[in-house]
């Protein structure tokens, strides 16, 4: 018994440290800012976590736009949802016909993207929009459908100061890893397509 309460007391003294310090951090974290966020890697959940915060935006009456690249030509969960919800609070924009490979055709895809770009563009600059998602927009510029450095010089100098700003997909260029306030990469440990499962309903799409 003796031991228990110990080992209860020790436990108290040393949360109350840990308190104690976390306390002092914060109490030097003061600064607010519109962040630009990159999720990227091999591993599933960048644009699931991407749409989760849009869900957070929505319950702190946070208005929010999506310009989907690349992938915009698939239904997803997300989209109807969204769409079928909270038309007020988001505003969904498809800026994709489907995968390079299955669209095979480079310059409708170069268009497609450009065209999304200077949608996101006029979404950003709008101080309205408190939370841009740009979904998949990493393929396009890694694919070279969309000019890196115009994009980074673009949310580095004209993006609202309160305006937060998602890019998500596999190989991030490191420009914008530079550039963003938050990086993320999803690593890839297992997934069931490796063993002949396809792509799902709620889990993928």
């Amino acid at each position: 018994m003796s031991d228990s309460i110990d080992q209860n007391t020790r436990h108290t003294e040393k949360m109350k440290k840990i308190k104690a310090a976390r306390d002092r951090l914060m109490a030097t974290k003061t600064e607010k800012k519109g962040l630009i966020m990159v999720h990227t890697g091999p591993g599933k959940g960048k644009s699931s976590s991407g749409f989760g915060m849009i869900m957070r935006c929505i319950a702190h009456g946070m208005p929010v736009a999506v310009v989907q690249f690349i992938k915009g030509a698939m239904a997803t969960g997300e989209r109807a949802f969204l769409e079928q919800h909270f038309q007020n609070e988001v505003k969904f924009h498809v800026s994709g016909e489907g995968f390079t490979w299955e669209t095979q055709d480079r310059a409708r895809d170069i268009a497609k993207a450009q065209a999304g770009w200077e949608l996101a563009k006029e979404l950003i600059r709008d101080p309205a929009n408190q939370f841009v998602f740009l979904d998949e927009i990493n393929i396009a510029l890694r694919n070279d459908y969309l000019d890196i450095d115009e994009v980074v010089e673009f949310l580095l100098t004209e993006k609202p100061d309160m305006t937060h700003v998602l890019l998500t997909g596999r190989n991030a260029k490191p420009e914008l890893i530079e550039a963003a306030d938050l990086v993320t990469e999803m690593t890839l440990v297992k997934h069931p397509f490796r063993d002949g499962i396809k792509a799902q309903a709620g889990i993928e799409f």
